[in-house]
């Protein structure tokens, strides 16, 4: 099956199979994917948390409205923005890049230059913004990667931000929990899995021009 194939075949999943957990392997390829998702300057503004522990779910569930997915799925994922992007960070960005590319540090001062112009050159707000807009593209690829494997997930933003920051100790990571999505396997009871999936028209969506 292609990629189409898989995103036709998956939905928001409402209610997982507690009893089914996802293979070691499996859960790899899909971090490893979401590792190698692409960001603005390669910066990777976020910190992705999975979380399998029962107890700090069910905390992690009383702020999120009470959805059972919280609980019933094999693993709650959690993109958390970076809320600390300053010179800093952009340097040790830059200490990588020169680090895995076997580079010298002063054949990098124009990328490192045009790095920290952009991080100095946003607000706190902006620079936030910017690091959960980057987020979302990694939740995109790991949905994109789950369906692949045929691993259901429900991405959600239906959560309280700073509960979950409180529950996992976000802020002092320097961290904000921005979105969340859960994976596992659809229980075979759940009627949405059989509902025909709708999108608006290819026309009407799709402007070519």
């Amino acid at each position: 099956m292609s990629l189409v194939d898989k995103l036709k075949w998956r939905y928001a999943t409402k209610k997982f199979d507690s009893t089914k957990k996802i293979a070691a392997d499996k859960l790899q390829n899909i971090l490893d994917a979401v590792q190698l998702a692409p960001s603005s300057l390669g910066l990777q503004h976020y910190r992705v948390l999975v979380i399998e522990d029962a107890g700090v779910r069910e905390k992690l569930k009383a702020v999120a409205y009470g959805q059972s997915q919280i609980t019933d799925a094999s693993h709650l994922i959690v993109f958390a923005a970076e809320t600390n992007i300053n010179e800093e960070f952009g340097k040790k960005y830059i200490d990588n890049v020169a680090a895995t590319r076997n580079a010298p540090r002063e054949a990098l001062a124009g990328f490192e230059g045009m790095v920290l112009g952009a991080i100095n050159s946003r607000t706190p707000e902006q620079l936030l913004l910017w690091a959960q807009k980057q987020a979302y593209i990694g939740l995109g690829v790991l949905i994109a990667a789950a369906s692949e494997q045929e691993v259901d997930n429900c991405p959600m933003e239906g959560f309280d931000p700073a509960g979950f920051d409180e529950v996992l100790g976000l802020k002092e990571k320097g961290l904000t929990a921005t979105v969340i999505v859960t994976i596992g396997y659809r229980a075979e009871d759940d009627d949405l899995s059989k509902a025909a999936k709708v999108r608006r028209p290819a026309d009407e969506f799709f402007i070519h021009i």
